[in-house]
């Protein structure tokens, strides 16, 4: 039986050279954000609001254009299997 990731962190690669971390609690919830503002903004300029969960009152926009590459990492918290 395959192990559920607790959380989800996605990289954004910009193309400044920089690259940020935010989190999602489901892979669903990074696909809905995902298909619903990066794909039909691709190549805009304009800032597009980037969900971040974790940290209460603060916010990271950014131009979509400017995403180079997106990874996306399954984050186990326990190293023990409990079924």
């Amino acid at each position: 039986m395959p192990r559920k990731a607790d959380e989800y962190a996605v990289h954004l690669f910009l193309s400044s050279g920089h690259r940020e971390e935010v989190r999602f609690a489901q892979i669903q919830d990074f696909q809905k954000w995902y298909s619903g503002e990066i794909v039909p903004n691709f190549d805009s300029e304009q800032f597009i609001n980037v969900p971040i969960k974790n940290i209460q009152g603060e916010y990271m926009v950014v131009r979509p254009s400017s995403i180079m590459a997106i990874r996306v990492e399954p984050v186990f918290f326990g190293s023990v299997e409990r079924a």
